[in-house]
């Protein structure tokens, strides 16, 4: 089933606010059991969701890539660090790197990642809905139900969860 970036974007904006409001209400209680129920939802979710007919994380945001993942990148790639830093990356107002353009540069037509055994920890640990003390990430998973189809539907499966 083709993705539709749109479709997504439309969805989380018409429930930002509710979504918004849940995630820092759960973020300041830091319910024992919700990393047991977002790790469960997280795979729930992934049992339907495909990565490759969306991709729309590669295509829309960049990770912010430390040292450790350039000197991993250039490796892969058989150059220098500085020559991936000068070719593929630029520092942000926050000063780290994040990739130089979007869609990413190793997005292939496919939507394999050209790089995927070498790729930055964020794309390896990303949309983060399996992350360890999750409450914690409440307003990067807020930013990524607008880009993620799964972290879409994992909130709304908490919003369930926690509004009994």
């Amino acid at each position: 089933m083709e993705f539709d970036p749109q479709g997504l974007k439309e969805k989380a904006q018409q429930k930002a606010k509710d979504n918004q409001a849940f995630l820092t209400r759960l973020r300041k209680k830091k319910p024992k059991d919700l990393d047991d129920r977002a790790h469960d939802l997280h795979d729930k979710v992934f049992e339907y969701t495909d990565c490759l007919t969306c991709a729309n994380c590669c295509k829309s945001i960049s990770p912010i890539v430390i040292d450790r993942d350039i000197d991993r990148i250039a490796k892969f790639l058989k150059i220098k660090p500085s020559k991936a830093i000068e070719d593929y990356f630029e520092l942000d107002e926050d000063e780290d790197y994040v990739f130089r353009q979007t869609p990413c540069p190793f997005l292939m037509a496919d939507n394999y990642c050209m790089i995927y055994e070498a790729r930055p920890r964020a794309c390896r640990e990303y949309p983060h809905t399996d992350r360890k003390r999750f409450s914690q990430i409440a307003n990067l998973t807020y930013k990524n139900t607008f880009v993620c189809p799964a972290v879409f539907d994992v909130v709304e499966e908490l919003k369930v969860i926690y509004s009994k």
